[in-house]
């Protein structure tokens, strides 16, 4: 028999992927007198097959690695830069031999706001050394039992180390072991039924080359016409029930992500889940990244035949949390997954640092951070519902593409970057009008997806739209539009992001944008049909509220400095001179 060892820790962490060592890192960096312990089977020099869904990041998910756990020098020094995304319809079905076989929305600029693609075995392996030295405890073993103790009282996780059995107690108790759901079979907390999911039911199959030829993607010929990398962008090519990416990981290994997510009611999981049907399905729907893969050596290959999921609870009354693909997947179109995960992390480390203080609100923290959480959850699958019947349709998709970009840039983007998720009086109505917009069959989310059906019930072409450009609505609005001056101002310390003007502004021109998709796509009866007045009448509402909120946050905060450290400097100069002198350095 085994002898058992019993440690005591603040905060038991299982699992060391992205996930478990952020929040690690996260918590460390807040509290560093914290005794935290992380468990992985996993050695900390990951194999290089150790690969995952997840490698992309955008804005929330930069800006959350670079400022809240300071890894900006070390993801460029060690990470591929991503210049946003570009997305591809062929043009012709039976000719996708080249990008130019494609209908083509690119990147037309470099983006305002830097992020990567993460090399994930390598990104993991460096942040559980970087915890290890900041002086959390790593135990590579297996969590085998875990009792969960109701209140604030301690949960014990008993992990098997080589021939040793640790038993581990800690208040605070976090999953972030990915797959395999340690807390979600342990409480009977996730979901997958499609039907729960907004009809999402989808698989996954996604493989890395090395040593690939690149120009066949990009020979760069026409570099002339560019604002930003083509080869750099996060590229989603899409047709009839499914979407494919492709990124660089590696440049000097040349070596690329691929990966595809299908629905399983146009393409089933027996039609596409190994390497050989893989490559099948591409010769004959995406030949460009056929040939691609053939160019190359393949490093390895993954399929995963239930992709989305999600769970009842995030973050328990009795301190225990689940991150990351332990408790949410949806779809890996604009890398949701991850900006999520990032947003637990910060809410499960204040409702940490708030119980181990003792603070009145801790346990209002818990709930409305768990409700914010899994409501995010359902916002998510609202947003992807219907891809079965869009994602192949250029017109219809770039519709979609432009609009939900105006959600994530105008109001998403800011919200974190101003940290208001963590403020309550904001979360309160941001939670409530959720119904509007996203779960009622009436709101304005299943409203647009309706007008997209009648489109393409149809026929019609509504043209592209593309989500960068500044010429398709008024007054030079893209939907990568932001309305507040956070990010030329440095705007960055909680509070500080006007959000209010990015909810207002994203609202009026979600209207004008209503209205140039029912003109387009039914005419001028289409704009004055009673139904449409109404619904345009309920946005304006939305930015007129909002406008309102704006004013009372500028006065509230009119003697706020936008950023303390300049505040500073400025008055640290009222005291400075000109001095024409230098001191002396010769012996």
């Amino acid at each position: 028999m085994l002898a058992t060892e019993e440690q005591v820790f603040d905060v038991v962490i299982m699992g060391a992927g992205f996930a478990g060592n952020c929040q690690a890192r996260h918590l460390l960096l807040k509290m560093p007198q914290l005794k935290i312990a992380i468990i992985d089977p996993r050695p900390i020099e990951r194999s290089v097959k150790d690969q995952k869904v997840g490698e992309s990041t955008v804005e929330i998910t930069a800006m959350f690695l670079a400022r809240e756990l300071g890894l900006q020098d070390y993801l460029l020094e060690n990470h591929v830069p991503k210049y946003g995304l570009s997305f591809h319809w062929p043009k012709n079905l039976a000719q996708t031999a080249t990008t130019e076989d494609y209908y083509n929305i690119w990147v037309n600029r470099t983006p305002s706001i830097d992020s990567f693609q993460l090399n994930r075995p390598k990104l993991e392996r460096d942040l559980l050394k970087m915890n290890q030295e900041m002086g959390a405890t790593f135990f590579n073993g297996r969590a085998t039992d875990i009792e969960l103790a109701p209140n604030d009282e301690l949960h014990t996780v008993s992990v098997k180390v080589n021939d040793s059995k640790i038993e581990l107690k800690a208040k605070h108790l976090i999953d972030g072991a990915g797959r395999r759901f340690l807390l979600g079979k342990k409480t009977d907390n996730l979901t997958f039924d499609p039907e729960a999911l907004c009809g999402i039911d989808t698989g996954s199959v996604w493989l890395r080359v090395k040593n690939a030829e690149l120009k066949i993607f990009d020979d760069g010929h026409d570099f002339q016409t560019r604002g930003a990398s083509r080869l750099y962008t996060t590229n989603h090519w899409f047709g009839h029930g499914h979407w494919l990416w492709m990124f660089p990981m590696d440049i000097e290994n040349k070596e690329i992500s691929i990966g595809m997510v299908h629905h399983k009611n146009v393409i089933p999981s027996q039609d596409i889940n190994t390497l050989d049907k893989l490559k099948a399905f591409l010769k004959a729907n995406h030949h460009v990244l056929y040939e691609l893969i053939e160019s190359g050596e393949i490093v390895d290959v993954h399929y995963l035949p239930r992709l989305a999921h999600i769970s009842k609870e995030l973050i328990s009354p009795d301190n225990w949390y689940i991150l990351g693909d332990a408790g949410y997947m949806f779809d890996p179109l604009y890398s949701p997954g991850l900006a999520l995960t990032c947003m637990a992390i910060e809410t499960v480390t204040e409702t940490i640092r708030a119980k181990l203080a003792n603070e009145a609100d801790a346990e209002e923290k818990q709930r409305m951070y768990n409700e914010f959480l899994t409501q995010y959850q359902r916002r998510y699958t609202t947003l992807y519902q219907r891809h079965d019947r869009h994602l192949g349709n250029a017109s219809v998709m770039s519709w979609r593409i432009y609009m939900e970009n105006m959600f994530w840039f105008g109001i998403i983007v800011p919200m974190y970057a101003g940290k208001w998720f963590l403020d309550f009086r904001f979360l309160k109505p941001f939670i409530a009008r959720a119904d509007f917009i996203f779960f009622n069959k009436n709101g304005l989310l299943n409203d647009f997806y309706n007008q997209l059906d009648r489109v393409i019930e149809q026929g019609k072409n509504i043209g592209l739209m593309d989500y960068d450009r500044q010429d398709q609505l008024l007054w030079g609005h893209s939907a990568s539009k932001l309305f507040d001056n956070f990010l030329a101002n440095a705007k960055y310390e909680p509070l500080r992001c006007n959000v209010f003007a990015g909810i207002k502004g994203t609202y009026f021109f979600m209207a004008l944008f209503y209205l140039k998709l029912r003109f387009t796509a039914f005419g001028i009866l289409g704009v004055l049909a009673p139904s449409s007045i109404w619904r345009i009448i309920q946005i304006l509402w939305l930015s007129f509220y909002n406008a309102i909120g704006e004013r009372i946050y500028l006065y509230k905060t009119r003697r706020l400095a936008s950023n303390s450290a300049v505040k500073k400097t400025r008055n640290d100069f009222k005291q400075y001179k000109y001095q024409a002198a230098l001191q002396p350095w010769r012996s």
